[in-house]
């Protein structure tokens, strides 16, 4: 089959023939209808550059085409959403759905090949059948979405709390439509591009120019008080910072961003209004359980997020582009197109 492969070297990732993937007991094989180009196969691409090889791509959905042994409930042609973390599947981890909590996780698209490829292997015990009214654009973005969800759950905030989210990139984004869904009274989300800004717009957000507006002052324009409910999306050195500093007393931060580089704080900032800060990483099944639910029954309409839809040999050029910021959100790769 085909695959963009991670090289260490820029451009990134090159298109080469690969093998076929083979089915583990418990697994299903799926032809890729859509993958989603995720911030962090950009740091991994970083970070990564001593493991030549690698297949990235862990937003995906697809159409099963092969299984493995014992695996009941699914057959050739179904589309699924690929659920990218397989445990043990024993461990109170696994059986609390909190599969990244496992001590034996792998990651579809690190530990495991990914979804830059025409195949993909996944577990069967891990994926969710789609129904034919989710088309594979909306397939691909259960997990960016369920990123989202899972972090909202993890913030503690009043009903109708209004949310401030740090970045409109695709995680910001998910947060927003979320917020909304889940009763948000105000969704504010501040970032320097105004492309971005855009997206956010085009959601109902209201939205920040963070490079001309003082973010806390805007916020309680619109809001009548600074924030207590922030949710950064970024994950680039200064954001908890400036989260702890825009902040309103007795706010809680939850940090979804993965920021890969050394980061400094003033703890004094945070100390004198009481903060909360808070990590979050993953999800549960059910965060893609109830994404899917919500994108079924009209609450969640993420269309307007995805800003292209790609092949796979304009993959490692794309790729290469969104190392820096720009106009695009989220960019899908279509490998059978």
């Amino acid at each position: 089959m085909r695959a963009a492969v991670f090289t260490p070297n820029e451009p990134w990732l090159a298109v080469e023939q690969v093998p076929d993937p083979v089915p583990e007991p418990g697994d299903l094989i799926l032809r890729v209808d859509a993958c989603g180009i995720c911030g962090s196969d950009l740091h991994m691409a970083h970070s990564m550059t001593d493991s030549p090889g690698i297949v990235f791509g862990h937003e995906f959905c697809g159409t099963v085409v092969d299984t493995g042994g014992d695996v009941d409930g699914y057959r050739s042609g179904d589309r699924v959403a690929g659920f990218p973390l397989t445990g043990c599947r024993r461990c109170s981890a696994c059986l609390a759905g909190f599969i990244g909590k496992c001590r034996n996780a792998r990651f579809i698209g690190a530990q495991r090949p990914g979804a830059y490829a025409e195949y993909v292997a996944v577990g069967a015990a891990e994926s969710f059948r789609l129904p034919d009214d989710l088309d594979n654009d909306l397939g691909a973005l259960v997990e960016p979405l369920a990123v989202a969800h899972h972090a909202l759950e993890r913030t503690p905030r009043d009903p109708g709390e209004p949310v401030l989210i740090l970045g409109a990139g695709p995680v910001g984004l998910a947060v927003a439509l979320w917020a909304q869904a889940l009763g948000a009274r105000e969704v504010v989300v501040s970032d320097p591009a105004q492309g971005r800004r855009a997206v956010a717009t085009s959601l109902g957000a209201t939205v920040i120019d963070s490079t001309e507006q003082d973010v806390a002052r805007a916020f309680a324009d619109v809001t009548g008080s600074r924030p207590r409910v922030i949710v950064e999306c970024v994950g680039q050195p200064g954001l908890i910072q400036h989260a702890a500093e825009v902040a309103g007393r007795d706010a809680h931060i939850t940090v979804v961003g993965a920021c890969s580089q050394p980061d400094t704080i003033q703890p004094l900032v945070a100390t004198s209004k009481e903060l909360t800060l808070q990590f979050v990483v993953y999800y549960r099944r059910r965060d893609f359980a109830q994404t899917i639910a919500a994108m079924v029954s009209g609450r969640l309409d993420p269309r307007p997020i995805v800003t292209a839809r790609i092949d796979l040999d304009a993959l490692p050029d794309r790729f290469a582009t969104l190392m820096s910021p720009g106009a695009d959100c989220k960019v899908l790769v279509l490998p059978g197109s």
